[in-house]
């Protein structure tokens, strides 16, 4: 009788044993499993590809300068829709963006870089110019005034150099011509573009907004920018200094060239965001006094002095919230001043009070803009119009 108990005890140990061990095996193999999924996982970082995203954004907007559109209460329009592409391709960094707006599809930016160390890397393509604040010498949906002349959020067709520290950065830049390949560019329509270049010279006799009839490319920039950061108790302060040189392709044969110049500094305390830069800018034609120049973007051509100094002063202060789906609101004061212009040409002006707001995946700016002669407010940099106001409501969903 002892003898069968311990048969079946033995059996029952036995088979005990064997479960246990059985399941000690799946758990292995289970970590192994996830073992070579965390490895997959290393591996497609490392490897990296390519994240597309984009944006929708639709835009309100009252203009006390139009009849209609005052009379009608403003309008509520579609502005623009995006797609973006970013990511790694083995060692390469790569980024595009196109955009559709309702009266034009343009290319923003597409460059392919180059990390050759923690510190220094270097791009090709269409990118961004360093120059001034960076990215942007502003708070709010209308940028400064630099923006209408080229000197902010700039895009061209070059090669750039980036070293960057924690308290140092350099920009050192080639432009070989605009994003449209310059004066022989294969394009349809040059004013179809997101930032704004030199088109052509404005000749006596022609219309501020008219297609020039010389035309000019820019061809052969060169840029420098250098920004050092000064750590501080709670905050942080960057001071910089840039330059930028070029030449100008005049159709007929004619040469130019252009400069500008400029300084800045950038305030960071607690919640706090102050933005400070001067600038001075400058075209030249060979053999010719020249006043105006003609730009172009956003699918029409408007004038620009061919000289001038600019002045910006922006505070900002954002605020953490829980109110629902917004999480934060930034509320912000610009200040655009644009001076010595050529002959009799008056200055510039523009503020722009108003409130930025993130819900989630949902961007909002909402813009109090008061402004004389300042493109998109009823004016021109080279007019001589009244003060005007512009209540403007931006808002989109980013993906």
């Amino acid at each position: 009788m002892k003898t069968k108990l311990a048969i079946v005890i033995g059996m029952i140990f036995s088979a005990a044993a064997a479960a246990q061990t059985s399941e000690i095996e799946e758990l292995k193999q289970r970590i192994d499993e996830l073992e070579k999924r965390q490895q997959a996982v290393e591996q497609e970082k490392d490897e990296g590809g390519i994240t597309l995203g984009g944006a929708a954004r639709f835009q309100y907007s009252y203009e006390d300068y139009s009849d209609d559109n005052s009379d009608r209460g403003g309008d509520f329009d579609f502005d623009v829709f995006r797609l973006d592409a970013n990511g790694k391709i083995g060692d390469l960094t790569l980024s595009a963006q196109y955009r559709w707006y309702q009266y034009m599809d343009v290319l923003h930016h597409a460059w392919v870089g180059y990390d050759f160390s923690d510190t220094q890397s270097g791009q090709i393509g269409v990118t961004q110019v360093p120059f001034g604040i960076l990215p942007y010498a502003s708070h709010s949906f209308f940028f400064s005034s630099n923006f209408y002349t080229g000197l902010e959020d700039d895009y061209d067709m070059g090669l750039n150099y980036k070293f960057e520290s924690k308290r140092n950065r350099l920009d050192v830049a080639f432009y070989k011509n605009d994003e449209q390949g310059g004066i022989d560019g294969y394009v349809s329509e040059r004013s179809d573009r997101y930032s704004y270049d030199v088109l052509g010279v404005r000749l006596e006799g022609e219309g501020t907004y008219d297609a020039p009839s010389l035309e000019v490319g820019e061809t052969n920039t060169f840029n420098l920018r250098y920004a050092h950061t000064l750590e501080l108790d709670g905050g942080s302060v960057e001071l910089g200094l840039s330059g930028q040189f070029g030449e100008l392709e005049v159709d007929g044969g004619m040469d130019g060239d252009h400069w500008a110049a400029a300084v800045h500094g950038v305030i960071n305390y607690g919640a706090w965001n102050l933005q400070l830069q001067a600038s001075d800018y400058e075209y030249d034609i060979d053999g010719m006094d020249v006043e105006q120049m003609v730009v172009g973007a956003y699918a029409f051509y408007d004038s620009i002095p061919a000289e001038a100094i600019t002045y910006t002063a922006n505070i900002a202060y954002s605020l953490p919230v829980k109110m629902g789906p917004v999480t934060n609101l930034t509320f912000y004061n610009d200040y655009s001043l644009m001076t010595d212009k050529p002959g009799e040409l008056d200055d510039t002006f523009m503020n722009v009070t108003g409130m930025a707001i993130s819900a989630g995946a949902l961007y909002t700016y909402v813009d109090f803009v008061v402004a004389e002669n300042q493109p998109f407010i009823g004016g021109t940099l080279v007019g001589s119009g009244d003060t005007n106001k512009r209540v403007n409501i931006n808002f989109g969903y980013y993906f």
